[in-house]
């Protein structure tokens, strides 16, 4: 089959200069479907499986203030199998969207906004927000599952054909947070959720069944703005740091983020089917963690990797254009300064160490994720443009030797956050490849892009061409093809 234009989804948006609705994040709103695709060197016959990807594409004239993480999810499938490669695009047709398309304009305000300002109801802990599912992106029980930043509804599709199947039944009241985990051992997917109301955050375990096993509150001093976790074998990581909503503010109805740098971070372990009371919190360094790495369970220590950033809460910055200033710096790794951190917790003694494994500034890191949760050697983190959200590079770590390897995507070419793609038939850690799209500014065309995780000096075992050159975005993921299968009994 060639190249099938399936659908292109009517925008309302006008031209603008705003910085994250051009150039590299110039919206998509074309959905393809492609096999065929033109490649340069050879897709490898030992891949198999999906690599998806979110993004942001608005569709409608923001009502305010634009923030890139207000655009419409869109879902990007590479599949791989026999040494061929198929793509397909779709957006997900939240609630939100569908609302939208039909009223022909956009009805709710978005991050940088007064959520008054939206017309209708929504969702998310900020409230009032449209939920676009335009975060993250994981694949459980054979399906993928697209969720929202700040809270909201999962939405499920076939990691195949991006056929919606609908919104999780489990989701609770408060929604689910952009970052489930899943472990890949036990087929269970670990969640947490944050709202403005006491408690302030639950957490949950759906098994393999793709049914709620497990859901309990976690109770927090007050509001929080908590965005990823972590686990083990026995535990779920959690926490509690001290950037989030000023109270003052927020009673007001205004979303003012500050880093209260006399507070300490915590960090709330406890086994994965826990009770509240069976918590315990450690104390560390203030700091604030956009993304946890992995961790793992070390005799009496649990052990966590993440990017500690340096300067939570930057200054305006200077080079953004006027207007911009605040989300640009925001949004700009090189303001907030994450570096590659090690915590060690005690559950015996209570004690906390910590260690910089790292001092680049690193951040969006990925692993094998046959090794989420157990000890591992290797991780895979992102290297940022200064002064956007835009990634240039990666990094390889080996985390037993203290080595690295980077790789530079090339003159004025962005990549996605990469997929670890095991080799059919590995069993060391690193045997396998990285998968990730990029967008060739100069070219004016984007490509999934693959490597091989061992020979990252060798450059891409092969490019292959999509069919349109889609907009930057936040997450992806790899799912594994034989465990699809099994799990929709193919």
């Amino acid at each position: 089959m060639p190249v099938e234009l399936v659908n292109r989804v009517h925008s309302t948006i006008e031209p603008n200069d705003h910085p994250y609705m051009n150039g590299a994040w110039t919206p998509q709103h074309e959905e393809f479907n492609g096999e065929g695709l033109e490649v340069i060197g050879q897709v490898p016959a030992d891949i198999d499986g999906v690599y998806v990807r979110n993004t942001e594409n608005p569709v409608h004239e923001p009502l305010g203030r634009y923030h890139p993480f207000d655009g419409d999810g869109m879902l990007h499938v590479m599949s791989f199998k026999d040494g061929q490669a198929a793509y397909r695009n779709r957006f997900v047709r939240t609630k939100g969207f569908q609302a939208e398309e039909e009223a022909g304009r956009a009805l709710w305000a978005g991050l940088a906004e007064n959520p008054a300002k939206s017309t209708r109801p929504g969702w998310g802990a900020h409230e009032r927000l449209k939920d676009s599912s335009s975060t993250d992106v994981v694949v459980h029980a054979g399906k993928i599952l697209s969720t929202f930043y700040q809270c909201g509804e999962g939405y499920r599709l076939d990691p195949y054909t991006l056929e919606q199947e609908g919104v999780e039944s489990w989701t609770p009241i408060d929604g689910i947070s952009a970052h489930p985990k899943v472990d890949e051992h036990t087929g269970e997917l670990l969640f947490f959720n944050y709202s403005k109301h006491a408690p302030y955050m639950h957490y949950g375990v759906v098994g393999p069944d793709n049914k709620l096993k497990h859901y309990i509150p976690v109770p927090l001093p007050g509001p929080r703005l908590p965005h990823d976790m972590a686990f083990t074998t026995n535990y779920s990581i959690l926490n509690d740091l001290p950037v989030f909503w000023e109270p003052e503010l927020l009673e007001k109805n205004l979303h003012v983020v500050r880093f209260h740098r006399e507070m300490r971070s915590r960090f709330g372990i406890l086994p994965r089917y826990g009770k509240p009371e069976d918590i315990k919190w450690f104390e560390a360094d203030p700091t604030y963690v956009l993304h946890f790495l992995n961790a793992f369970e070390d005799g009496d220590e649990v052990v966590l990797d993440g990017y500690f950033e340096e300067n939570p809460e930057p200054k305006s910055s200077n080079s953004a254009p006027a207007g911009y200033e605040r989300i640009m710096a925001f949004l700009d790794q090189n303001e907030l300064r994450p570096k590659l951190h090690r915590w060690r917790f005690n559950m015996k003694t209570g004690e906390t160490r910590e260690q910089r494994l790292d001092d680049r500034i690193l951040e969006f890191g990925v692993i094998n994720n046959q090794y989420a949760g157990l000890p591992y050697r290797y991780g895979y983190s992102a290297v940022s443009k200064p002064g956007w959200f835009l990634f240039t590079g990666l990094v390889k770590h080996d985390l037993k030797t203290g080595e690295s390897w980077a790789i530079d995507f090339g003159e004025e070419r962005y990549g996605s956050e990469p997929g670890f793609a095991p080799r059919v038939g590995a069993v060391d850690e690193d045997d396998g490849y990285l998968v990730t799209f990029v967008t060739d500014m100069l070219a004016d065309r984007s490509e999934c892009v693959v490597y091989n995780a061992r020979k990252l000096a060798d450059g891409p075992v092969c490019r292959i061409m999509l069919p349109g050159r889609i907009s930057s975005g936040t997450h992806a993921t790899w799912g594994q093809g034989q465990a699809i299968r099994a799990a929709q009994g193919k």
